[in-house]
């Protein structure tokens, strides 16, 4: 039990200083919302190295401490929305077994942009934000694509530990 706290204490950490270092970052892509998602790396990690209960409380607290800590009240509404519906589609792809770490990262980066973009639709109160909806895919696939090859690279070198 102290291995997995120590162990949750450690991704949160990591999760918090990926999403510092990516708020560094000047990168402007000239499309709004679009980043990297660095912290979503540990989420991926902990899916397959966690119980998913505990994954599911990791990317809310980091959701959490990183939208006071660097953003906004917008920025955890959105993110929660983005990461919480990314995680659910991640987790049943991987319950499946027939998708491979790049692949369910590409698919958390596609649905983290779709919750994102329902939230917004909801704040502003009209679909028409909807025509954005071609950009954030290709923008998830490509984000997810690039976390999902640093992924599988980790995961390959962390193959004999399990944290649950």
């Amino acid at each position: 039990m102290k291995n997995r706290v120590a162990y949750f204490g450690v991704f949160t950490a990591l999760a918090l200083i990926f999403s510092y270092v990516e708020s560094l970052i000047p990168i402007q892509l000239g499309i709004p919302g679009v980043k990297l998602g660095l912290a979503n790396l540990i989420i991926v990690i902990a899916l397959y190295k966690m119980r998913l209960s505990e994954v599911f409380l990791l990317s809310i607290v980091r959701i959490l401490l990183s939208g006071f800590l660097f953003g906004n009240y917008f920025s955890i509404l959105y993110s929660l929305a983005g990461g919480l519906l990314s995680l659910a589609v991640m987790a049943l792809l991987k319950k499946t077994g027939d998708f491979s770490v790049m692949g369910i990262s590409m698919a958390g980066g596609v649905f983290h942009n779709v919750g994102q973009l329902v939230v917004a639709m909801m704040v502003v109160e009209t679909f028409s934000v909807g025509y954005y909806l071609p950009v954030l895919l290709v923008a998830g696939l490509v984000t997810g694509f690039l976390i999902g090859v640093a992924a599988g690279e980790m995961l390959k070198r962390l193959v004999n530990i399990q944290f649950y």
